[in-house]
């Protein structure tokens, strides 16, 4: 029998903090993503990083390219683990024919946000992206700073 979840564990395994900050995040997706044995392993011990990874097209199919999954230790010695290998993305079909017209036709990028388990499932969120210019990231920090300033000046009255 399932041992039932805790509300303070987290079904995120990875998160890509880079990517609200170098583009303007207009629509997310969910994927499933095709992985071998050995790779959810490492994933259900957390051994995960999406911080170089991007999402590609190629041939009317959508990968993640760059993403790093550590093998263990205990891996199969009959396998030779690839850690950067590219992994296929499991999307409907309209909803890749989405995603190739938005980047074929209106210059948008795909970018993985985050990584983590949905009823036992490993699913990864990506969106349809712009990269930010350099003064727009600059703005964004100016504007991050000062609601944290504010929030401190409320907080001491």
């Amino acid at each position: 029998m399932a041992k039932p979840k805790s509300k303070t564990q987290s079904n995120t395994i990875a998160l890509n903090k880079k990517a609200k900050h170098d583009y303007l995040i207009e629509d997310r997706f969910e994927a499933g993503i095709a992985l071998e044995g050995w790779e959810v392993k490492s994933l259900r011990a957390g051994r995960a990083q999406l911080k170089e990874s991007y999402v590609i097209v190629r041939h009317g199919e959508i990968f993640l390219f760059g993403a790093h999954f550590s093998p263990l230790a205990s891996a199969s010695t009959h396998i030779q683990p690839d850690p950067t290998r590219t992994r296929k993305l499991l999307l409907h079909r309209a909803q890749i024919n989405k995603l190739i017209g938005a980047v074929e036709r209106r210059g948008y990028t795909l970018v993985p946000l985050a990584l983590y388990w949905k009823h036992g499932h490993v699913k990864l969120e990506i969106a349809l992206a712009r990269g930010k210019k350099a003064h727009d990231k600059r703005a964004a920090l100016k504007e991050r700073d000062w609601q944290r300033e504010q929030r401190r000046m409320l907080k001491n009255k």
